[in-house]
This record gives C-alpha cells, structure tokens and sequence, in this order.
C-alpha cells in the first residue's frame, strides 16, 4: 500500500472569466519511506494537491489516500496521518511555544508526550524559546514552530510545502537533518521547494508539474543522467551574445551557462565567443544539476504545448 496515493486528481476553480482547471487528471503514487520532491514554477499547482491531499480544499475529481485512507471520505483517519508544515506563518499570538505544541497534541489525541516535545524543541533549536510567547519570535523561529506542530503527533507521512522559503542556512541545516533522521527510520516525506539544490540532496524521486499536470516523474538519478552530460560556465561584462548561444544560455547577471554534450561542442562555443570579441572570466565545465534538467524539462513542454495548440488551431 502507497503512503500516498493520487488517482486522476483534478481540480477546477470558478472565475469571473469563467472555469480555471488547477489540476488535470493528476496520477502517482508516494511509496512508504520515499524522500520525494514535487516541483515546479509558482502557479503549476503544487500547493493546490497539497490542501487536497490535507483535507483543506475539495478535488473536483479523483482521489487522493494517504496509506489507503481517503482523504475525503475518510478524512479523520487521512489527517492523522498527516504531518503539514504549509507555506503561510500561521500561529496563535496567545500561547508560549511549549503551549502552542501541547495544544496541536490535543488536536489528534495525544497526551503526555512531554518528552517528545522536548526532543522537537531540542532538535529544532527552541529549548531556549520553549516559555517565549509565539508573538515575540522572528520568522526563522515562527517557522521552526511550524515544523514542531507538524510533527508532534509524529506523523508517519510528513508533508513539507517550501519549508526554507525565506529562511537563514542554520534553520536549513537544521531542519533537513532532522527531517533526514526521520526518513531514515521510516517516515515518508513529500518535498516541494524552488530551491533545486536542496531537492537534487535529498528526493530520491521527482515528479515536475506544469500548468496542473505532471510533466515528469521519475528517479532524481535517472532525470541527471538523462540531462546534458556538462554546461559551459564563465562570466562575461558584454551581454551581446552571438544569436545562436543566446538561444540556448541560461544568463543570471554576469553568469553565462551552456549546456555542452561534448567537447567539439564546448570548443564551437568557446570559438563563437571569441570571434565575437567577447571577454570571459571564470570558465569552468561542470557536470548538469537538476536545475538544468528543470530547465530542460519546462522549457520544452512549453515547446509541446505551442505545437500542440498550432495543430488543433490549423485542423478547425
């Protein structure tokens, strides 16, 4: 039985406009155990199957179980399952920190867990705010009280929507060794995140959304292979690239990446920027990320997408 079962999930919204469709037919499932990533640009509908599969927002079709529970039908059993840290910094302005996860403990039946709460606070690095008032925290702390309420009912299911956005690399580097220790002892864990890095580190398995769709799902390790074997890497003061490289670079302020297949073809690169009289700096060959598969990958399912509608527009 799947930790995590999507089956023909979709979901539409009402608009002024008219229908908006956030989900199309979205299938796969989360094995118990799996570190999993679920990624794509803002908008592609990451957080709306998210709220589905936490009972906050009704699918408009198909079904979503969380170790065989339905999520609707069954919803109390689902939920129980579940630990939910979300994006927003929600919390309750009344409580100290210790309060605010005794209270969360009482949303699912647990009582007495004193000592598991202190081992959160102590992994988490809140024992030293375990009596402050939740109001009086900064958003990295309010952040790490998020993660402690997801996961005090110790959730065998631990779902994570863009837990780091916004916060310092020590609550990262804590958070993701936590969370790590976790999984290793058998917790399933459902990643989404815009930081690429972080889900190439620790998802075992991908699946890439656009447009309320899955465009990709498969092994982190067989979606590298798959990429560009090397990228091209150097910076340049001169933005006039020769139209041919421009095409294909992906160019972040004075950073020019390539992706390259071969040296013949990193030696063509490097002889067109030279006959166009361009200075570089810093060149170096390394090896594709996942943020160049990512690329790859939504780059061209925008080029599908195009093809597809000029067919259906010239065939009516």
């Amino acid at each position: 039985m799947p930790a995590i079962s999507f089956q023909s999930v979709s979901k539409t919204y009402a608009t002024a406009r008219g229908e908006f469709k956030a989900l199309s037919d979205i299938s796969f499932d989360i094995q118990k155990g799996e570190f999993f990533g679920l990624l794509g640009p803002n908008g592609a509908g990451k957080t709306t199957l998210i709220s589905i599969l936490a009972g906050l927002v009704r699918a408009s079709g198909g079904h979503a179980l969380v170790n065989g529970h339905d999520v609707q039908s069954d919803y109390a059993q689902a939920r129980r399952q579940l630990g939910v840290v979300p994006q927003e910094l929600v919390f309750d302005p009344f409580f100290t920190v210790r309060e605010a996860l005794r209270i969360q403990s009482g949303y699912f039946g647990v009582k007495n867990n004193d000592a598991w709460i202190d081992e959160l606070l102590e992994c988490l690095g809140l024992a030293d705010k375990a009596t402050a008032n939740m109001r009086q925290l900064s958003g990295g702390m309010k952040r790490r009280v998020l993660v402690a309420q997801a996961l005090v009912h110790r959730p065998p299911v631990i779902v994570l929507d863009e837990p780091t956005a916004g916060v310092d690399v020590e609550l990262r580097q804590t958070l993701w060794q936590f969370i790590a220790r976790l999984n290793r002892e058998g917790h399933t864990v459902l990643l989404t995140t815009h930081y690429l890095e972080e889900a190439e580190a620790l998802c075992s398995r991908l699946a890439m959304l656009k447009a309320g769709r899955v465009v990709a799902l498969e092994r982190t390790s067989v979606l590298l292979k798959a990429a560009s074997s090397n990228v091209l890497r150097f910076k340049t003061e001169g933005h006039h690239l020769p139209p041919e490289l421009a095409a294909k670079a992906r160019i972040t302020g004075r950073i020019v990446q390539l992706p390259a297949h071969d040296a013949h073809e990193i030696e063509a690169y490097l002889t067109a920027i030279r006959q166009a009289g361009l200075q570089v700096d810093d060149v170096e060959i390394r090896k594709a990320d996942l943020e160049d598969v990512f690329l790859d990958v939504m780059k061209e399912t925008h080029v599908n997408t195009r093809k597809r509608a000029t067919l259906e527009g010239s065939s009516t």
